[in-house]
């Protein structure tokens, strides 16, 4: 039972090394949701953690229905990524009719080759999981990050557990979304591969002074939030993961 940290900073990046983390999702844009982060982090990352990466490429936040303009940046990224020593690639495309954009995501995962890609959370904004599935499948993807269509893994556990009896081990079926020490047992008896959080917590900014007037930040968290990994809260799950397994914690 792997469990994948999604870090959005050199420092929660060390964090999750730290905790025992079997694999890092590295993003960007945090109010997004997760957009490709930069080269620069990207490299510093790959320099500094030997645990598998895995590069967010996400032009955008907002809906997964790219232009043609947005899917040549995402080519561009995966090119990035690959040539800054990415060991995977989190990506997903869809239709406007809210099917799976099999097509241009088959298309992206060749251009990725031969570094293995997740399929993100836009398979949670699909209208039929259970269809979405097989055109994952079909895409090559290696693995499906989802809340079972849920806000939370936990509201969607029903549904988790529907995908991972369907699967039947022809793709992984990561949960994510909520992931914690309270549910992380429930979440692996539901038959998933693997368990997705980020294991934050909120840190104030530095900052003495705090301009009363003008703020640069137009979501939560403000300009003087910052929201890093937080080492007892993974290694709690992976406490867990490891009793599950009989085996020990190091």
């Amino acid at each position: 039972m792997l469990v994948e940290i999604c870090a959005y900073s050199l420092t929660s990046c060390l964090t999750a090394q730290q905790a025992g983390a079997g694999r890092i999702e590295l993003c960007g844009g945090l109010p997004e949701g997760g957009t490709t982060p930069s080269a620069g982090l990207i490299q510093l990352a790959r320099k500094q953690v030997d645990i598998p990466l895995y590069v967010m490429i996400r032009p955008r936040g907002g809906d997964f229905l790219y232009s043609d303009h947005e899917l040549d940046v995402m080519k561009a990224d995966i090119q990035m990524a690959k040539s800054l020593g990415a060991n995977g690639l989190v990506l997903g495309l869809l239709n406007a009719d809210g099917t799976v954009d099999e097509e241009r995501t088959s298309h992206l995962i060749e251009l990725a080759s031969p570094l293995p890609v997740t399929f993100h959370r836009a398979f949670d904004m699909t209208r039929d999981p259970l269809d979405a599935l097989e055109a994952v499948i079909r895409t090559g993807a290696e693995r499906i990050l989802t809340s079972g269509q849920q806000p939370t893994a936990e509201q969607g556990i029903d549904v988790l557990r529907q995908l991972t009896q369907q699967a039947a081990r022809r793709i992984e079926i990561m949960a994510g979304a909520g992931v914690n020490a309270s549910n992380a047992a429930r979440l692996i008896e539901a038959g998933v591969d693997a368990l997705h959080l980020s294991g934050g917590q909120k840190e104030d900014s530095l900052m003495r002074y705090r301009q009363p007037s003008v703020s640069m930040a137009s979501a939560i968290p403000g300009e003087y939030d910052h929201i890093e990994a937080n080492t007892e809260k993974i290694r709690a799950v992976i406490q867990i993961t490891a009793l599950q397994n009989n085996s020990p914690v190091t």
